[in-house]
């Protein structure tokens, strides 16, 4: 099967550090090429991330990928991120091979079970090879992690078994870009860094004059080209693969809201519109901090819903919820918060953490039960007051309860999600997505309590701003020899 791969036209882009532009210059290569004519798939060998996406045929891949995969026009699917690792401990993750999950393993378990996890990797990679002129691949971390190196699939490992080319990518917003790409090409062994074809940094602001010493520096000190020096994009926007974008102070705003920073927040791209959005302020919150005043509480999804349903009541959030509520506030809650509203989430098999049940926080007369089987699926159809609203689930709670009665989403196919309460104040739901649609987000923000909300095209923007970056890289890189390393013709 390597054989196979070593013949497909591959590029690989990797990061001297996690956040270092890897998902960015990846995103960006994607659209550059398809601008220039060529059928490009997106992939990520092994990604760590609870920030996923449901694809067309039926499996979870990280949400990175998903809009690469919109970078190249294409739907997303399962190859495009065949390994999916989302953490519900600090040791520990759930494992989704080609879109499912097969199971929990500690970090010792699976590394041994990287071998196997390789020739999955192996088989996506050729099946797009089989319907694509060429792969663009992200990374993981950095390669140079020492301890990591046996086995890998993530990186080098994976770019030695398809014999593909590298292009090294570093922050200079973080300070220490040389430092930073020395000494992660002294890490690698030789025939590692022998695939480094060229080199990237990241997030320029400045003069670049001041910087060509150094640019000429590095290639001396390193003999690989430096292919581009990008600026520092003000107001981009992109979804994050993990991190939690800062919050934006929004002193004008009509509506405040606040979101529990959870330990294992899942899909917190959800709010992205709402960070983007000119009314409204949006302010993440440790369990733990003073919680200011706010028009809406947010409870979003987590991988370990009983794990931070416990730390939120520890910290005195069911009281603080109850008195928001009482004073007119509104509460909305996705998926893992979805459940936490409920009056007992059950986990009799330990899906998530150990077996055993908790008291929610009481608010609608639900429960749930975890279940091996997760739910996955995409869906349009119409909220409560008729706007139309489309995204996808992603969960493996089965809900019942007499508030379903009054539920929240009505889609085209019959079915219906979540619950809203009889007085209008509380809202709860499965569906991620549901801010991204326009119709959705104005009549939510409506009912949130601004009386004239702004409509925001938020899929309109994102495609803005994937193509802001195809013209970034088209005029600060050099993307003939990026051409050139795929080996594709002009």
């Amino acid at each position: 099967m390597q054989d196979a791969n070593r013949s497909i036209p591959t590029l690989m882009v990797q990061g001297t550090t996690s956040d270092a532009g890897k998902s960015v210059l990846t995103t960006a290569l994607c659209r550059a090429l398809y601008n220039r004519g060529y059928r490009i798939a997106p992939f990520k060998p092994q990604n760590m991330a609870l920030n996923s996406a449901v694809t067309e045929d039926g499996g979870e891949i990280g949400r990175a990928q998903a809009v690469q995969a919109e970078a190249c026009r294409l739907a997303p699917h399962t190859d495009m991120n065949p390994i999916l690792l989302k953490p519900n401990t600090d040791i520990g993750a759930q494992v989704i091979i080609h879109g499912r999950a097969i199971g929990d393993m500690n970090a010792r378990l699976y590394h041994d079970y990287k071998k196997q996890a390789m020739q999955f990797v192996l088989e996506s990679h050729r099946r797009l090879g089989e319907h694509y002129q060429a792969v663009i691949v992200e990374g993981a971390g950095s390669p140079a992690e020492i301890n990591l190196r046996q086995n890998d699939i993530a990186n080098m490992g994976f770019a030695e078994a398809v014999d593909c080319p590298v292009i090294l990518v570093a922050d200079i917003d973080r300070g220490g870009v040389f430092a930073h790409l020395t000494g992660t090409l002294e890490l690698l062994s030789e025939t590692e860094r022998a695939r480094v074809k060229g080199m990237v940094i990241n997030r320029f602001r400045g003069d670049i004059a001041l910087l060509t010493s150094g640019l000429d520096w590095l290639e001396e000190r390193t003999g690989i080209p430096v292919l581009g020096v990008l600026p520092y994009l003000q107001n981009f926007h992109l979804e994050a693969e993990d991190a939690i974008s800062h919050s934006q102070d929004n002193s004008q705003a009509e509506l405040k809201i606040i979101i529990p920073r959870l330990p294992r927040i899942s899909n917190h791209t959800d709010f992205d519109v709402l960070r983007l959005h000119p009314q409204v302020d949006l302010q993440y919150v440790g369990a733990d901090d003073v919680i200011p005043p706010c028009d809406l509480i947010i409870l979003p999804g987590t991988k370990n819903v009983r794990h931070d349903l416990a730390l939120l009541q520890q910290h005195g959030w069911g009281e603080l919820i109850n008195k928001h509520l009482r004073y007119g506030g509104k509460l909305l809650a996705i998926c893992g918060g979805y459940q936490m509203l409920g009056k007992h989430i059950h986990d009799p098999t330990g899906i998530e953490s150990a077996s055993g049940s908790s008291d929610g926080f009481g608010l609608f007369d639900i429960e749930t039960t975890l279940e091996p089987e997760k739910q996955l699926k995409r869906a349009v159809g119409s909220l409560f007051d008729g706007a139309r609203i489309g995204g996808y689930e992603i969960h493996a709670g089965i809900t019942t309860g007499s508030a379903l009665e009054r539920p929240a989403i009505h889609f085209d196919n019959g079915s219906t999600d979540g619950a809203i309460s009889a007085d209008g104040q509380i809202l709860g739901c499965y569906l991620h997505g549901l801010f991204d649609h326009s119709e959705a987000l104005a009549s939510l923000l409506r009912w949130a309590g601004i009386k004239e909300a702004q409509s925001i095209d938020y899929q309109a923007r994102r495609e803005y701003d994937i193509e802001r970056l195809s013209a970034c890289v088209e005029e600060h890189m050099d993307m003939e020899k990026v051409v050139d390393m795929l080996g594709l013709e002009r």
